[in-house]
């Protein structure tokens, strides 16, 4: 597997196929989710003639964790740049499924400039602000400022919306095979991920949506476990060159549970 190491000296890596000559897009999977979960969107891109780079985070797939001071959403986003100026790509599409986006957002309000390499965004199943609050009601369910710091202390809450066994048992198995999980058991998390997660959780990111110079596209699952659909709309609402779209019987994970819908939506954007 090929690799880069970061600006604070951590080799991270990625998946790369397809024409190495074509336009770039670039895969940012989601917390505890490694590069290889895309492994549904790899192929048809690959056959509309695009470059596939999928990027294991730092902490990630078998990317290093790296030092202590590495486990905030703003050196994910330099991450993403150090990937971005590595492999000296340009015209390149960002797309990020929930963290990974974020991650992006990150990269583009800590280093501007990197916007120059990038020809458009896609985010899937993530809001730019995890909190709710009267202004923003479309972050993670019941997550308010009274637990502000709380709430992610051990995990990943269950906010109790479109429970699992709701999918049935197609959408699980691509679950499964996709993050490369066991059946059954309870994921666990290192102290570097909880303090991610919640880095991750008390961020706003709504202000560099709003800033953003290129085209963005905001798909999310009308049955995500985590938050309402209604956040893709009122995202795109943040900048004019923005768009939205969501999936129906599509959850969190919205490109690994109904793949050929997400991939005709991703097709359509990126050919537009």
């Amino acid at each position: 597997m090929p690799t880069i190491t970061s600006s604070d000296g951590v080799r991270l890596n990625y998946l790369e196929s397809g024409d190495t000559m074509s336009r770039p897009v670039v895969l940012v999977a989601g917390f505890k989710a490694a590069a290889t979960s895309w492994r549904y969107q790899v192929k048809p891109l690959e056959r509309v003639g695009l470059r596939v780079i999928a990027f294991d985070r730092r902490g990630h797939g078998r990317s290093e964790v790296g030092p202590a001071d590495g486990h905030t959403m703003r050196r994910h986003g330099a991450d993403v740049r150090d990937l971005l100026e590595a492999l000296d790509l340009h015209d390149a599409t960002l797309v990020g499924q929930s963290m990974g986006a974020n991650s992006i957002w990150a990269m583009l309000h800590e280093s501007p400039d990197a916007a120059a390499r990038v020809r458009d965004i896609v985010t899937v199943d993530q809001t730019p602000k995890m909190l709710n609050d009267v202004d923003w009601p479309h972050g993670f369910y019941d997550y308010v400022e009274s637990n502000r710091d709380t709430y992610f202390a051990t995990g990943i809450p269950d906010p109790g919306r479109f429970p699992a066994k709701a999918k049935g048992l197609v959408r699980i198995a691509r679950i499964l095979r996709a993050m490369e999980l066991p059946k059954g058991g309870k994921p666990t998390f290192t102290d570097a991920e909880l303090e991610l997660l919640h880095d991750h959780a008390i961020a706003d990111w709504r202000p560099a949506v709003a800033a953003a110079s290129v085209p963005s596209f905001f798909i999310a699952g009308a049955e995500s476990e985590f938050w309402p659909s209604a956040h893709a709309a009122a995202s795109a609402d943040l900048n004019a060159l923005a768009s939205s779209t969501v999936i129906e019987h599509d959850g969190h994970a919205a490109n690994i549970e109904q793949p050929a819908k997400f991939n005709d939506a991703l097709l359509a954007f990126l050919a537009r």
